[in-house]
């Protein structure tokens, strides 16, 4: 039982990112480069998280405040990202392939999976090492559905962040600033419906979660240039000479 919870969980978060990344990121060695480097930003502003929730220690009971102060962290590094890219982007295009006609969108797509993946494996290893046993949940306290919740919200965060690095990108760019601020808040507001999960409240975290990835998803596919009559050329099986 407990081996399924834990290749069942962990599938279920990492199952659609993995297939993301063997689709669009594994083949192009640069974007694996971008992958790793994006990750290992979110990595720096969670050690900045840290150092000031040590820091701050009549505020370390309260985890709201440590909950804001990261999200503002993550999109302050997540701008540090987009100008450091912006900077190499002349020799990023050199090594890339020449057939991408739309490099900056793609590198805003990866940098935001490797920000997915960073807080995904953060978020639910130990809840992973913890469904390994010896027991499960649900017996004599807990919800039984704690486990497969946790997975699901994980997987809502590595998508969103995702949309959020396209959108995020391309925002700057154009200088939106309400498609900035829609990144920003959504980030905080759905980072904050976790926090009634510790009242096993997941129906409305994960309704709130999910309801704000598909505005985004539908945001960020507006913005990188979608269309709705391409969707089906996606299902279409291109015959190559």
């Amino acid at each position: 039982m407990t081996a399924s919870d834990f290749f069942g969980c962990a599938l279920l978060a990492f199952g659609p990112p993995l297939a993301m990344f063997a689709i669009t990121v594994s083949s192009e060695p640069i974007r694996i480069i971008i992958l790793i480097a994006s990750a290992f930003f979110w990595l720096i502003s969670l050690l900045f998280s840290s150092i000031l929730w040590y820091a701050v220690v009549p505020l370390q009971n309260y985890l709201a405040f440590g909950l804001v102060f990261s999200v503002l962290f993550q999109e302050a590094f997540r701008y540090l990202l987009y100008w450091v890219l912006r900077k190499a982007e002349k020799g990023l295009e050199k090594v890339t392939t020449a057939h991408l006609a739309n490099s900056r969108h793609v590198f805003a797509y990866v940098c935001g999976l490797g920000f997915g993946f960073m807080s995904g494996a953060f978020a639910l290893v130990n809840v992973l090492a913890d469904a390994v046993g010896p027991g499960t949940m649900g017996l004599k306290q807990g919800s039984e559905y704690f486990f497969i919740m946790s997975a699901a919200t994980t997987l809502c965060f590595i998508l969103l962040h995702t949309f959020w690095g396209v959108i995020f990108f391309s925002a700057v760019d154009e200088k939106k600033w309400t498609h900035i601020a829609w990144v920003v808040l959504s980030h905080l507001f759905v980072s904050c419906m976790t926090l009634i999960n510790r009242y096993e409240a997941y129906t409305y975290s994960l309704l709130s979660s999910y309801t704000v990835l598909i505005i985004t998803m539908g945001l960020a596919f507006k913005v990188a240039g979608g269309k709705i009559q391409n969707i089906p050329k996606c299902f279409t099986l291109i015959k190559r000479d």
